[in-house]
């Protein structure tokens, strides 16, 4: 029973590249253009900025629960390394145990698994983290999972507001668009999937980075650069580290013309379990579509409570 469990999880990651040199790699680097794109098609009314009508996507347990060939260790082996990557921090195997909802025989036994093929490792306290060069590898299945989730609320947000909605997720040294649902206006802020977004002026590279450990954070910074894109943008440390601030406490980033002129952008955290961000969902529009503060705060609650019900399931998921 257990070589079984072995070997299908040995076959799986085979599969997603965590123990070979065929890994996943996501779109090469792109500078971000943040741009109002000029269309011939037929402006639509503005809708009124309200919450939107959260759409629940079908629950992925429910198609596992009659599925026949649905490996169990194998799904929970995945789950166990998707959980590390996401904390970003040593981990009991208590803890493993419990936010996977395994008993502790089986925790053991997936663990030592994952430690012997060389994805995992303990260190002295008997904590566990992932082996150095896996960190390397965003899992294609949290992807898959967070945009499987995570497109019907950018549709029903996009429809809701008639403005452009936009998914970014975190990799190992940036952040990156990984879905994009324009809007319908012929005069829009519009993104690109694989545009890798500035950690100091979008609203979404700034939410997700400064929700980030320090030396995470210094890493982004590093990688992509502080870079001015306007005369708005947030060039100077201190005051980056002031505005990182003012987004954990606030819980929503907004970016006032810094990466592109006329251009507005506000963005919520999609928060895990422990208060990781990994991910965040936004709102693009063009300055002069800004109605008032009135208009401004109601799209700031639609896209935080977007975010917040995304995060709900996507740990349902």
């Amino acid at each position: 029973m257990f070589f079984e469990s072995y070997f299908e999880i040995c076959l799986i990651l085979v599969y997603f590249g965590f123990i070979s040199g065929i890994i996943w790699r996501p779109p090469s680097w792109v500078r971000y253009d943040d741009r109002v794109f000029m269309l011939k098609a037929k402006p639509t009314r503005t809708a009124k900025a309200t919450q939107p009508n959260l759409v629940k996507p079908a629950s992925s347990t429910d198609k596992r629960a009659g599925d026949q060939y649905f490996s169990r260790a194998v799904g929970k082996a995945l789950e166990v390394l998707e959980f590390l990557q996401a904390e970003l921090k040593a981990l009991s195997m208590n803890e493993i145990a419990h936010r996977i909802q395994l008993s502790k025989t089986s925790a053991f036994r997936i663990l030592r698994t994952l430690e012997t093929l060389g994805c995992v490792v303990v260190d002295s306290r008997g904590l566990y983290m992932l082996a150095p060069g896996i960190h390397a590898v965003t899992p294609t299945q949290w992807l898959g999972k967070l945009h499987r989730v995570g497109v019907p609320y950018l549709e029903t947000l996009s429809r809701e507001l008639a403005e452009t909605a936009t998914l970014a997720a975190l990799f190992e040294n940036r952040v990156e668009v990984i879905e994009v649902v324009e809007s319908p206006h012929v005069i829009r802020m519009s993104n690109v999937v694989g545009h890798i977004l500035p950690p100091n002026a979008s609203s979404l590279g700034k939410a997700i980075t400064a929700f980030q450990p320090p030396e995470q954070r210094e890493k982004l910074l590093r990688s992509f650069g502080t870079y001015r894109f306007t005369k708005h943008t947030i060039t100077d440390r201190k005051e980056l580290n002031r505005e990182y601030e003012s987004i954990r406490l606030q819980k929503y980033a907004i970016d006032r013309e810094e990466c592109a002129l006329d251009g507005i952008c506000f963005c919520a955290p999609i928060f895990g379990l422990t208060g990781q961000v990994s991910a965040a969902i936004s709102i693009s529009l063009p300055k002069t579509r800004l109605r008032d503060s009135a208009h401004e705060e109601a799209i700031i609650a639609a896209v935080r409570a977007s975010a917040d019900q995304l995060a709900v399931d996507l740990q349902k998921a």
